[in-house]
């Protein structure tokens, strides 16, 4: 069975254009098993409830950026392990060290195209 029938990934972004685009790729990848949250405290009670291997979370979210996201999920006992791809439209440094400090796996700078987010998420999971 390949990796893309059996991969669950959860896609956190506030903008539902971009969750759109995100989850149109994935499933456009083969990819079936995907979630969707608005932001990341709907996202951390999703995955206690239910773990996936992977999540793509938007950087810039109200209330909890994508960052603070990687934070606590390094700090959960069922969530600690999952793969980690951040995306933002603003790849400075600081903000690359600082997820790369928490366990970030990967990043990818929008405005960005299906193929460099499939190699993205290759990188962190093996090939889809």
């Amino acid at each position: 069975m390949a990796l893309r029938d059996q991969i669950r990934i959860m896609v956190v972004d506030d903008m539902s254009t971009s969750r759109g685009l995100i989850t149109q790729a994935l499933d456009a990848f083969g990819v079936r098993d995907v979630a969707s949250t608005a932001d990341g405290p709907a996202a951390l009670k999703a995955l206690e409830a239910r773990p996936v291997h992977l999540v793509i979370s938007d950087y810039n979210m109200p209330g909890m950026d994508g960052l603070q996201l990687l934070q606590k999920l390094r700090t959960g006992a069922r969530t600690k392990g999952v793969g980690f791809i951040l995306i933002t439209g603003k790849a400075d440094k600081a903000i690359i060290e600082q997820g790369r400090k928490y366990g970030m796996n990967n990043f990818l700078k929008k405005p960005f195209e299906p193929q460099d987010l499939r190699a993205c998420i290759e990188t962190v999971v093996g090939r889809l």
